[in-house]
């Protein structure tokens, strides 16, 4: 891994109550800082039938895509977070077949759908990480140091750090742009 790619993994996704619109929460490995990337609902979906390694009948798109790379005899490697631009996050899928290294564009949600189905390493580029991470409140990070430990915190508990952040949205506003968003 370069140095100007963290490796994160998927914390959560969490959905608005007001629109119903998802967000996927990225974690970085080696630290408390959180990426939220906005994603559309099917999208969502898929990611999340994945982590729970939920049996369906027939293959969802994600599944195909997997399957085509497979009969193709390419191999996913590893997904990224290459880009953010104008509020819109650029994803990739580095994939080999026949020795070379093939990059693929991608929205971030369907690379990350794809990555948890191919059990590879999601990466994100030290710069968006840098522009949009958010690292919760140092009191909080305080606390959990004089405790000694944060075993027993919950998921809902780690992210309430995050109840400002999306406050701050305008939900209405970002429906109509949730396929341009990602």
């Amino acid at each position: 891994m370069s140095a100007d790619m963290i490796e994160v993994v998927i914390d959560s996704i969490r959905v608005s109550l007001m629109s119903q619109q998802r967000i996927v929460i990225l974690r970085e490995v080696d630290a408390e800082r959180y990426l939220p990337i906005w994603i559309g609902v099917y999208e969502a979906e898929s990611i999340t039938i994945a982590l729970q390694e939920v049996e369906v009948a027939r293959p969802l798109t994600h599944d195909l895509v997997k399957n085509i790379f497979g009969t193709l005899n390419a191999r996913v490697t590893r997904v990224e977070v290459v880009a953010l631009r104008d509020d819109t996050f650029y994803g990739n899928i580095v994939a080999e077949v026949d020795d070379r290294t093939l990059n693929i564009d991608s929205r971030p949600s369907d690379a990350l759908a794809l990555a948890v189905r191919s059990h590879v390493p999601i990466l994100v580029a030290r710069s968006v990480m840098d522009s949009a991470g958010i690292v919760p409140e140092e009191d909080l990070q305080e606390e959990r140091t004089e405790t000694g430990s944060d075993e027993g915190e919950t998921s809902s508990e780690r992210l309430e750090v995050f109840e400002d952040f999306f406050e701050k949205f305008n939900l209405d506003d970002s429906e109509e742009d949730d396929e341009e968003k990602e």
